[in-house]
């Protein structure tokens, strides 16, 4: 695996997380290390090394610590850490959002919840209510603006899929105009090509992906990454097999689903009936 892609674009501004591991490369390449010998001296593996200097990931404290000594840095990766804590997202979720940013191919699983680069802002507004019980209005407005922002993801080069339980479907988040708008809205990306959308029906029964939501990366330089998420938590498996594992759980459901225009005619179907109930 190559240490670190050599031809990136120069002329693009470097975000924090990219300054950072741009240092750490460098700082390894003088000391003489590979990202293996690194990764065994610090006792971190050499993919998470890659995706440190690839900006994608933040290291932990203890392992930023153990950078600056094994680099003998004097603090330096420890200190600069913290200025990649930006609190945009939950601490759970802060990685999976630089993953999603970078990646080339992007492959999601919804069970009873709309992935949140798919969802329209009353749907998203919806599930932050609910998930606090003396919410702030400034504050859910913020998680809501957030939240959409990652859509423009969807504007870029990255290829997209989307695999739908049908529960996440009918289950009636923010009333049946929200529902009927947010499933016209996946349609509407459906049908334009910009994001590969598969349904799961409740015909279907048992399949691979019934016990958690799952997000699978694939980029251009790293090894794929997958992350799967519960409630209040999320975890990043970058473990080579277990990532296979879940990439073979993705395949499976997706031959289970209704075809790509079976999937979007079912959106469309519920999204009617959700009108009609207006």
């Amino acid at each position: 695996m190559a240490d670190k892609n050599q031809n990136q674009n120069q002329s693009r501004p470097r975000s924090p997380q990219e300054f950072y591991g741009d240092e750490l490369a460098r700082r390894r390449n003088k000391a003489g290390y590979t990202q293996a010998k690194l990764g065994e001296m610090c006792v971190i593996s050499p993919q998470m090394i890659a995706h440190f200097e690839a900006g994608r990931r933040r290291p932990r404290p203890d392992d930023a610590k153990r950078l600056d000594q094994i680099l003998e840095t004097d603090g330096f990766f420890h200190r600069w850490r913290e200025s990649l804590d930006e609190g945009r997202y939950p601490d759970h979720f802060a990685a999976a959002a630089e993953m999603e940013s970078l990646a080339q191919v992007m492959r999601l699983y919804g069970s009873a919840l709309i992935p949140g680069i798919l969802q329209t802002p009353a749907y998203a507004r919806a599930v932050f209510k609910a998930a606090n019980v003396n919410y702030i209005v400034d504050d859910i407005e913020r998680s809501v603006k957030t939240r959409i922002e990652r859509a423009k993801l969807l504007k870029g080069e990255a290829e997209v899929w989307a695999l739908l339980d049908e529960s996440a479907l009918r289950r009636p988040v923010g009333g049946p105009a929200v529902m009927a708008q947010q499933l016209r809205h996946i349609a509407a990306l459906g049908r334009s090509g910009r994001v590969r959308v598969h349904v799961l029906p409740f015909s279907v029964g048992a399949h691979s992906m019934m016990e958690s939501m799952l997000m699978l990366f694939r980029f251009e330089d790293a090894p794929p990454i997958a992350y799967v998420e519960g409630l209040k938590t999320g975890r990043i498996i970058d473990n080579p097999a277990t990532v296979d594992d879940c990439e073979a759980s993705y395949a499976l459901a997706l031959g289970d689903a209704l075809p790509l225009d079976a999937s979007l005619a079912l959106l469309e179907h519920v999204a009617k009936e959700f009108e009609g109930d207006q």
